[in-house]
């Protein structure tokens, strides 16, 4: 479970339904059907005319991991890595093959696949990188689905506000004065809707499945570096001390680790230098 997420929407939440309990008379004239179902129905017909059915459907898989916390295996393809070598080294090319068996990773299994059958370096470099181009091109368009969604349903917001305020004055000078009330608060609650779909659900959910790209890429970045090197016939341990700076890098960004730079400002300046240099 992704807790940032979890906590993020009930954050969000409470605070809209506490703001409405402290600050209004009658909190129930904030649950508006006519107005949810404008926006949320004009947001999802826009959002159909937009994408074709198979894309939406993708998204409506990937929804799953905005919720789910995904444990990244880099340690273990570093490992994966750095076996391959060793076998290669020796020619145990028998064991490579059912070393491949075991490698849960699809794209460390190409990698190493392509390196023991003797690919072209040209070749494997060419075959990974536009494997990772077209995980950037699936997931963007994924993204993208969520984010016109967020440009959608402030338009649909103002769409309701705009009936509201014609059915209103279209009344205003009519003996029912309820009925202008409740002309107005549709005109009113169907942007509020807009702006909170807009704001607290589609552009974060965009915006984490954008960083999960983000983090992936990174990972298979890594591992085309450590491919690189098991190409060129490295040593086990050249091929593991030298991934090891990635497995930082993508600590750090995952988890807003700074460690290395807390150990830097707390070196003496000297030996900071000496390092530099």
């Amino acid at each position: 479970m992704n807790l940032s997420t979890v906590i993020g929407i009930l954050v969000g939440i409470a605070l809209i339904v506490l703001s409405i309990i402290l600050s209004s008379v009658q909190p129930g004239v904030y649950v508006n059907g006519p107005g949810l179902l404008v926006v949320v129905g004009g947001t999802l017909a826009a959002t159909l005319i937009s994408f074709p059915m198979y894309e939406l459907q993708q998204v409506s898989r990937v929804i799953g991991y905005v919720f789910r916390h995904e444990e990244y295996s880099i340690r273990q393809d570093v490992s994966e890595l750095a076996n391959a070598a060793r076998l290669r080294m020796r020619g145990d090319f028998a064991r490579i093959e059912d070393q491949l068996d075991r490698i849960e990773n699809p794209f460390l299994r190409t990698a190493i696949q392509l390196v023991a059958d003797d690919t072209p370096q040209e070749e494997i470099m060419s075959i990974l990188n536009w494997r990772v181009r077209r995980l950037q091109e699936r997931e963007h368009a994924q993204a993208h689905v969520f984010h016109t969604m967020a440009t959608y349903a402030p338009a649909f917001g103002m769409f309701g506000t705009l009936v509201g305020m014609v059915n209103m004055l279209y009344d205003v000078n009519g003996p029912d004065l309820m009925s202008t009330g409740h002309n107005m608060a549709v005109a009113l609650m169907t942007t509020l809707y807009g702006l909170i779909l807009s704001n607290l659900i589609f552009k974060p959910i965009a915006i984490k499945l954008e960083r999960r790209t983000e983090a992936r890429v990174m990972v298979m970045h890594m591992i085309m570096e450590g491919t690189i090197l098991l190409a060129e016939n490295r040593s086990p341990a050249f091929i593991r001390e030298t991934l090891k700076s990635f497995v930082t890098q993508h600590e750090d960004e995952l988890r807003g680790v700074r460690d290395e730079e807390d150990a830097l400002s707390r070196m003496p300046a000297n030996l900071s230098k000496d390092s530099e240099s």
